[in-house]
């Protein structure tokens, strides 16, 4: 009896190893196909600021992405960005005038703003 429930444990390993090795080539066999994605054309397409974001950025053309990038430092340099709800960002004079007046807008808000300041 003790023979016949190790042959059956054995069986189901063999069984378990198997499909584990199959999962494994098929995962290897995916990440060969796949290709590299590339970044969108918009996104690094080099945008002129309007002086309101070029007071923050600096007035070079350059891609949303740098834009981004550079607000962020700014916002973080300052320390800008609210204690209690880190999704709100806290204008000072500056970002004021970069957020229509407003004293205090969402991170989801500050990108729609530093749009409309991109050439």
């Amino acid at each position: 009896m003790a023979t016949k429930k190790r042959k059956a444990g054995k069986k189901a390993a063999k069984k378990s190893a198997k499909k584990a090795v199959k999962s494994q080539v098929r995962r290897t066999a995916a990440k060969k196909t796949r290709a590299k994605r590339k970044p969108s054309a918009a996104f690094m397409k080099p945008m002129t600021p309007t002086d309101v974001l070029a007071s923050i950025i600096g007035n070079k053309p350059m891609p949303r992405t740098e834009v981004t990038k550079r607000v962020w430092d700014y916002i973080k340099k300052n320390k800008l960005q609210d204690v209690i709800k880190r999704t709100m960002i806290n204008a000072d004079e500056k970002m004021r005038e970069l957020f229509g007046g407003k004293k205090q807008v969402s991170m989801f808000e500050m990108t729609k703003f530093i749009n409309k300041h991109l050439k």
